[in-house]
């Protein structure tokens, strides 16, 4: 048996992991942009993010497995962690990304960045190659970036839509 209240607050936790990671790693390249350059800010502040992100992953995770939950709902955690986890660490790089493309600038110059590509590609390189040739790497990775991003927006809206619906006011009353 699962339960799904526990895996929807789980999920909701996950959400919240995604959006600060992408909203604290935006910020903080933004406020080293006054102190330095960007591919030096990005390499500062991205591996911390990452480390940081994993710690969250793992902590809600490691929560779970050692609560008084059911067997069926712990697997399904940790499914959901496995699925999940390259989504939310590209949470901060997004972020990263999306200032460089702003900037004009190269994000592939940011060491850091490079890093977390290759590491990724050390995922999915041995994937794509069980299935098919050397381009269905490319695809691969253009693929993880967008699913990536599609899970990261809704997590940010899955979370802030309740914030949203308050902000509007009541519904208004069904007449009959």
């Amino acid at each position: 048996m699962i339960r799904l209240a526990h895996l929807k607050r789980r999920l909701g936790q996950y959400a919240a992991l995604w959006v600060g990671g992408f909203v604290l790693g935006g910020a903080a390249i933004l406020i080293g942009l006054g102190f330095m350059d960007l591919m030096t800010a990005t390499d500062l502040v991205l591996p911390v993010l990452l480390g940081a992100m994993a710690l969250g992953l793992a902590a809600g995770l490691v929560t779970s497995l050692l609560s008084d939950e059911t067997v069926g709902t712990k697997l399904a955690l940790l499914l959901l962690a496995v699925l999940l986890a390259l989504p939310l660490l590209w949470a901060p790089v997004s972020a990263a990304v999306a200032i460089a493309f702003f900037a004009d600038r190269s994000i592939e110059y940011s060491e850091a960045y490079a890093a977390f590509q290759i590491g990724i590609s050390r995922v999915l390189f041995p994937i794509g190659e069980a299935l098919g040739d050397g381009e269905l790497f490319g695809w691969m990775w253009t693929a993880f970036q967008w699913v990536s991003t599609v899970v990261g927006f809704l997590s940010a809206v899955a979370k802030i839509w309740p914030a949203i619906r308050r902000l509007l006011g009541p519904e208004p009353p069904v007449e009959a």
